[in-house]
């Protein structure tokens, strides 16, 4: 495997299809992908550890998170929060960004895209995204496997 100590991701448009569903009493829904969890999962059994960072704030994420036992999940990173999440993450493991893999499908990751040692997008991100140099463009769309997608091509190299 790629020398990656740290695998993150985004939600919205990556771990679930961007879609936000409401309920007729209000509440919020989000559609995850099993193989996606599973993926996480391997790379933990791999030795890698692996996070959430997203701009929303959500008990639906925090129960994903606790559900699939990550080791990191940070919420609410808006306005190059999520570089600045990872950056924290990174100087709490004693790594650099380089030693990061980060997914993640739209502008507001474009920071910590730019800034991680291998990226990734679903094959839906926006072209903003697609364009950046050295991106791997998944053949999955965000919420269908993407993110499996990905760990498996870090896993087999």
């Amino acid at each position: 495997m790629v020398n990656i100590k740290l695998f993150l991701t985004d939600v919205d448009g990556t771990l679930t299809d961007g879609g936000m569903y409401y309920t007729a009493s209000g509440d919020v829904m989000k559609k995850f992908n099993a193989r996606d969890g599973m993926g996480m999962q391997l790379m933990q059994r791999a030795g890698v550890k692996v996070g959430i960072v997203t701009s929303e704030d959500t008990p639906i994420v925090r129960s994903r998170a606790v559900k699939l036992g990550l080791d990191y999940l940070v919420q609410g990173c808006r306005d190059g929060g999520k570089l600045a999440a990872a950056l924290e993450i990174c100087a709490e493991m004693g790594i650099g960004i380089g030693e990061v893999a980060y997914m993640g499908d739209d502008v507001n990751c474009i920071a910590l895209l730019e800034a991680a040692g291998v990226r990734a997008c679903p094959a839906d991100a926006v072209p903003e995204v697609k364009r950046l140099p050295g991106m791997r463009v998944m053949t999955l769309r965000g919420g269908e496997g993407c993110v499996r997608e990905f760990i498996n091509q870090l896993l087999e190299e």
